[in-house]
């Protein structure tokens, strides 16, 4: 009896087990087919207006010269901001909470802090910019008030991507490091670092991708909708490309919506170009190290 139990038991949790991966099988089909019809759906409207002078001209009231250059270049700018700000404090935040306060009681409570930041709404990091870094500094709402904000936002990625980089690192790299007579920042910098790079830079580029598709903080901090010039420096006034897409989207005329699919294409090219290139550099500085 207690074997034929046992069997019902196990073909019962078989059963569940195919079960439940019908149904995931099922969301997952369902949520590329959804995905699948909006890209077909913007493709059809943003296909024939997605061409070389759309992406060279500057925005225009008339919908047939309208461009997306001003938007295109404030978010290379911003993104490259915003990299240089969150970069290094990240991986310095890891490498703090992960080779120098690993247990204490300062650690724990970054680390907390760290988690609860990373599900923080987006727009509340926009009125936490525009308080801190648009009035209070008096950045106003410039190049930099955007990167400052936008770095806020992605710092607790960058800083848990680098974490999970720097735990993967063998002990036992650290250790010869030390048996060949290196100091604790010799063998991070020399060892652990470059051990890491790659998630660390996988995390970086994955940070930056959900950067240059947001529009709440920089609308929150005051980001234009329209800029008929290129941004010369940190403090000059900017907009980018979601911003600019949500402007043509809420015009009337039908010619600044399918220019706002094809803005929506060229935003998932420079999106699926960051991943692959995130990729492509794992990849290739795994088998290196």
């Amino acid at each position: 009896m207690s074997i034929s139990r046992q069997e019902r038991n196990l073909a019962g949790r078989r059963r569940g087990d195919r079960i439940f991966g019908f149904v995931g099988l099922g969301a997952t089909v369902l949520g590329l087919l959804v995905l699948v019809v909006l890209i077909v759906d913007v493709a059809k409207d943003g296909l024939p207006n997605l061409n070389w002078e759309f992406i060279t001209s500057f925005p225009s009231r008339r919908p047939g010269q309208a461009g997306i250059l001003s938007a295109l270049v404030g978010s290379i700018y911003m993104l490259s901001l915003v990299a240089l700000i969150a970069l290094p404090l990240g991986v310095g935040a890891a490498i703090f909470l992960e080779e120098y306060e690993k247990r204490g009681w300062l650690a724990s409570l970054i680390q907390i802090n760290i988690q609860n930041l990373a599900g923080v709404p987006s727009v509340v990091y926009g009125l936490l910019g525009l308080g801190l870094f648009v009035r209070l500094l008096g950045f106003e709402r410039s190049l930099l008030s955007g990167a400052l904000t936008m770095a806020l936002l992605v710092l607790p990625i960058v800083i848990i991507a680098a974490q999970e980089a720097i735990k993967a690192v063998p002990p036992s790299l650290r250790e010869a490091a030390y048996a060949l007579g290196a100091t604790k920042w010799q063998m991070i910098w020399h060892v652990v670092l470059p051990s890491a790079f790659p998630g660390i830079l996988t995390g970086v580029i994955l940070a930056l991708s959900r950067a240059i598709g947001e529009s709440a903080p920089l609308i929150t901090i005051g980001a234009l909708t329209f800029i008929a010039f290129l941004p010369d420096g940190p403090f000059s006034p900017f907009t980018v490309l979601p911003i600019q897409i949500f402007n043509w989207v809420s015009r009337p005329q039908a010619g600044f919506h399918d220019r706002a699919a094809a803005g929506i294409l060229l935003l998932l090219a420079v999106l699926l170009s960051m991943n692959a290139i995130a990729v492509y550099l794992r990849n290739k500085l795994q088998r290196k190290w």
